[in-house]
């Protein structure tokens, strides 16, 4: 065979070898086994009476270049689902090396009122849950991975109404002025928040003032917010008879309402004597 032919054949044989060898890398093969969930958790971001914020946080590990590319995803509280949803993540991960993702969600997780009165008796906790399924692809392969955490956290509990305060001054026989401090206390270790709290005060079981107090207003975590309400015992506000009546040094009293917000209502009664101070 001639130099020439040798050459011409020996140009082919790496031409070719070539040609292969960029096909070969233009198709990515993923080797070793699919990608794998490695560590995962839930943390309540926030807890309010009626919702909360839920962080889900993972690890995917592979054996090849890939791609978390998204979660289809439901929010559980008390074994019930409360939202389901769909969300882009777009994480890339190497082979080899762990890649975290997040996926948050905000939702109710009580019904209404009457699962909110259920749950604050029962107590104790109650689990919220993420749970779901990734998908992820690693090179032309995709995979579904299903993923689940919860996390327990105190079942949120009904504010309870209270006397803070109690006071009353004689100004003459026929006149008393009562100072009342109406209490709402919040169990809870997160803040309370409130739309109303209405009020009706009788004295010897004579309606003598009625109002709203706590408009719009938020009683802090494991604290108790305080609305201060004035009663007058006049002849005019309860009658003829009220000389006899501030002459006895104790009045008998009761309180009534109900407090009102998100998902809630709660009514009261509170009921007592209130002893009459010397006159100013």
């Amino acid at each position: 065979m001639s130099s020439v032919n040798r050459s011409t054949c020996l140009m082919a044989l790496v031409s070719a070898l070539f040609a292969f060898s960029s096909g070969c890398a233009s198709a990515p093969v993923r080797s070793g086994g699919p990608p794998a969930l490695t560590a995962q958790e839930t943390a309540v971001v926030s807890q309010g009476l009626t919702d909360a914020s839920v962080r889900y946080t993972g690890q995917i590990t592979g054996t090849a270049t890939g791609v978390v590319e998204r979660a289809d995803y439901e929010l559980v509280a008390d074994g019930q689902v409360v939202k389901t949803g769909s969300v882009k993540l777009g994480v890339p991960f190497a082979p080899g090396t762990p890649a975290d993702f997040s996926i948050e969600e905000k939702s109710a997780y009580v019904k209404g009122p009457d699962d909110l009165a259920r749950l604050s008796a029962q107590g104790g906790t109650v689990l919220i849950a993420l749970r779901g399924t990734l998908v992820v692809r690693s090179g032309d392969s995709e995979d579904t991975l299903p993923f689940a955490a919860s996390r327990a956290v105190r079942v949120p509990r009904l504010p309870e109404i209270i006397v803070e305060s109690l006071d009353a001054a004689r100004y003459s026989p026929e006149e008393v002025q009562i100072n009342l401090r109406l209490g709402v206390r919040n169990p809870n270790p997160f803040p309370l928040r409130l739309d109303s709290l209405t009020y009706q005060v009788s004295i010897a079981d004579r309606p003598l003032e009625e109002g709203t107090a706590a408009q719009a207003d938020t009683v802090d975590a494991s604290a108790t917010g305080v609305y201060p309400v004035e009663v007058a015992v006049t002849a005019q506000s309860w009658g003829p008879g009220v000389k006899a009546l501030i002459s006895k040094g104790v009045l008998p009293y009761s309180v009534k309402g109900d407090v009102k917000g998100p998902m809630l209502q709660v009514p009261y009664f509170l009921k007592g004597d209130v002893k009459l101070n010397v006159s100013r």
